[in-house]
Parts: structure tokens; C-alpha cells; sequence
């Protein structure tokens, strides 16, 4: 269920059996949820309200609504046996979170908080979240009285497995589409998270990725991290001259080194691997990929939250 049209379609696409609603969940009533007869509720509120960038107005911003509708339905839904919820990392001191285990207590359920993200799960990408998991009947065995940082039951081990390496989830033959444009390449290289193929790690990739630079998520390069530091150094040497910032030649020279990195994007496919999606699931023909990088960046870690699912029901 979503107000957002593309992410339904994308959804039906790859799972057309499932029912699914284009609909406000304000609209929801208690007659219609006792219908559903629903025993799990998945959820991933709208984040801007609790966000770092936004103005963290909480339960006054109005996209904080449907939260506090559910809190008011979750109490009378008596099939609910299970419930699982994600946010930002910062939800977790909002009046929303106060709002929300309120009615996880009033409807009878055990409830523990995480922030976890993909790196301690061997995936190459940081995406702190905020999780909730929640469920009636048997408690879980594990403390309550803190918000739990690594999964429960487990430890750093030296001998597990390293972190798999970015070209792993690269794509062949990328086309010169997903390349970083001149003008950004110019003036807003020095911001951008360089990923380097034998490294093991990314940034959290946002809505925002590929429309905005900074802070959005990481781009690729090809070439070794000794051969792209050797460029930026050519580079800073250009900045560093006094004359370079007016002289067109320089700026040419230094253009021409950057386009050397071959600085480009990663691909909607790459970054739906780094968010743990697996190979079967795709976007319909019609999704843009400005559309694709939007879903992507809103949604969830699927590893991570398979791993919930089952500390949750087991």
C-alpha cells in the first residue's frame, strides 16, 4: 500500500500475485484492516519528518499522518501478530518513536529497537536505519533496555569472511550515459565519494543520487587508487596556481585530466546489489532511471531485513 504510483507498479511487476493498493493509508478504517485479516505489518514511514537535511518538525509535519494513524489502528487489530518497521537514524528520539511504542505496549506486543546497517552483514554499503520488530505471544531473549547496535547473538569474529569487493556488483560494459558530466566533473569533484574497484565500501545512496552530488551516494572509477592519485595531484597543482582560475587553457588541461578518471555513476542495477536486491527483481521498461534511483534511495536494505525477519518470527 503507497501513495507513490511508479513504486507500486515497479512492485506488481515483480510480484503480480500480491495485491496492492494506490491509496493514502489515512483512508484506512478499522472495519477494513479486521477484512484483511492480517497476521504482519511490514512499514517504512515517510522519513523526511526525522531527517538530518530537513527541518526535523516531528509529529507537526504533516507526513508524519499516517504513522500516528496506524498507532491508532495497530491497538484494535486483533489478528496482528507480528510487526516490523524501518526509519532514519534519528528516529529514534522523536515524539513519533514515544507514539508509536505506545501502541505497541496498549496492543499487547514485545518490542526491541536496532540501528543496524549492510556493512555488518558483509554487504559493501553503510545505510544506518533505525528498526523496530515487535511481536505478541513469546518475548524475545534478549535486553530491552537499549537500542541494540549489531544483531543480537552475534560478535566480531576475525575469522569470517572479508567484505566483498566493489567489483563484485559491478555491471559489464557500462555505457557512457552513467559518466559524470563535464560541469559537475568541473566544479563538484572535489565533494564526491570516489569508489575504487578493489575497495569495499559505499555510501548511503539517497533519492537524491546522480541529481545531487553531495552526500547522495558514491561514484565509481575504474582505475586503481594509485593511478586516480596521481591525477588529482596534477589536478591540485592547476588549482594551486593563482593564474589557472582565469586562464581557459588551465582549466581545459584540467578538465581533460579529470575526464581521465572516467569518473561515472553506479547503474540502478549496481546499487539495487548493494542494497541486497536480488538478480530476478527488475524495474518495469517504462521506469526512468531518474525514477529507479528515487526507489532505490527510499527504500531498504533487503538483507538486513531479512535477517529481522527472521530474529523476529523464530
Amino acid at each position: 500500500m503507497d501513495v507513490n504510483t511508479v513504486a507500486n507498479a515497479v512492485y506488481a511487476h515483480n510480484y503480480g500475485a500480491t495485491s496492492v493498493k494506490t491509496r493514502n493509508i489515512q483512508s484506512l478504517a478499522e472495519k477494513e484492516i479486521k477484512k484483511l485479516n492480517a497476521n504482519m505489518l511490514l512499514m517504512s514511514p515517510p522519513c523526511q519528518p526525522h531527517t538530518r537535511q530537513g527541518l526535523q518538525r516531528d509529529v507537526e509535519d504533516k507526513r508524519s499522518c499516517a504513522l500516528a494513524h496506524l498507532c491508532l489502528l495497530i491497538p484494535q487489530c486483533d489478528t496482528l501478530e507480528y510487526v516490523l518497521m524501518e526509519n532514519v537514524k534519528g528516529f529514534e528520539v522523536s515524539q513519533a518513536r514515544q507514539q508509536f511504542i505506545e501502541a505497541l505496549d496498549k496492543a499487547g506486543f514485545h518490542w526491541r529497537e536496532l540501528i543496524l546497517t549492510p556493512t555488518q552483514f558483509k554487504v559493501p554499503n553503510t545505510r544506518h536505519r533505525y528498526y523496530c520488530i515487535a511481536r505478541k505471544g513469546k518475548d524475545f531473549d534478549f535486553d530491552n533496555e537499549k537500542i541494540w547496535e549489531h544483531m543480537p547473538g552475534t560478535k566480531p569474529d576475525p575469522d569470517q569472511q572479508p567484505m566483498c569487493k566493489i567489483s563484485t556488483i559491478l555491471e559489464p560494459d557500462v555505457p557512457d550515459d552513467f559518466l559524470v558530466p563535464d560541469d559537475v566533473l568541473s566544479k563538484r569533484v572535489l565533494v564526491m565519494d570516489i569508489i575504487h574497484p578493489s575497495q569495499s565500501r559505499s555510501m548511503c545512496f539517497t533519492k537524491g543520487y546522480t541529481h545531487y552530488t553531495e552526500g547522495t551516494g558514491s561514484v565509481f572509477t575504474p582505475l586503481s587508487e594509485a593511478q586516480s592519485h596521481s591525477i588529482f595531484e596534477a589536478v591540485k597543482q592547476i588549482d594551486m596556481d593563482p593564474n589557472s582560475k582565469d586562464s581557459e587553457e588551465a582549466q581545459q588541461r584540467r578538465l581533460e585530466l579529470l575526464r581521465r578518471v572516467k569518473l561515472r555513476y553506479f547503474t540502478p542495477r549496481e546499487v539495487a546489489r548493494l542494497m541486497s536486491f536480488p538478480e530476478e527483481f527488475e524495474f518495469p521498461p517504462e521506469t526512468k532511471n531518474r525514477q529507479k534511483y528515487r526507489l532505490l534511495g527510499n527504500s531498504i536494505n533487503v538483507c538486513v531485513v531479512g535477517e529481522l525477519l527472521k530474529l523476529l518470527t523464530t
